[in-house]
């Protein structure tokens, strides 16, 4: 039997909401300690005046079932936009019923209506599961590509010198 699921745009009041799933993700994949957002970064990004990404709730059985949240790339390669998936989290109860795969699917249509024209996103190494339910619906490793970054104070000490 399929759950009946419905999804909307995440507004402001949904904050708390969006923080549960991303503490919920971080536990569930043994990293607790690396989330650093808070609620009030969720507003301000997510919420404020300028938006830095949005949120797609999936809604089942009178409340919030699955969270992604996504926000616009360009890909020079390509030459076209695209969506960069941030987080895809599906409460534990949900997790059998699709609503994974039936959120990410809506949030992929929706964005192609939009003119945009792949998904792209990466998965934490210590997250296998999500990693096969990627492959499994046909995302592929980028084998060509290694992922840097620069944060926090090597971040800030980068922007210090020179100028």
């Amino acid at each position: 039997m399929s759950t009946e699921v419905s999804f909307r745009i995440a507004e402001f009041e949904d904050s708390e909401e969006i923080m549960r799933a991303l503490r919920l993700l971080a536990k569930s994949i043994g990293i607790p300690g690396r989330l650093k957002s808070t609620r009030e970064d969720i507003e301000t990004a997510g919420f404020g005046p300028r938006r830095e990404f949005t949120a797609m709730l999936a809604e089942a059985k009178g409340g919030i079932a699955a969270v992604c949240l996504y926000f616009p790339m360009f890909s020079t390669w390509i030459g076209k936009p695209g969506l960069y998936i941030q987080d895809l989290f599906v409460h534990e109860e949900f997790r059998s019923a699709r609503i994974g795969e039936k959120l990410l699917r809506h949030v992929a249509c929706t964005a192609q209506n939009h003119g945009y024209h792949y998904l792209r996103l990466t998965v934490d190494q210590s997250n296998q599961a999500g990693a096969r339910f990627y492959l499994r619906h046909g995302f592929e490793p980028a084998n060509d590509e290694t992922m840097y970054r620069l944060y926090g104070p090597a971040f800030e000490e980068f922007c210090r010198i020179g100028n």
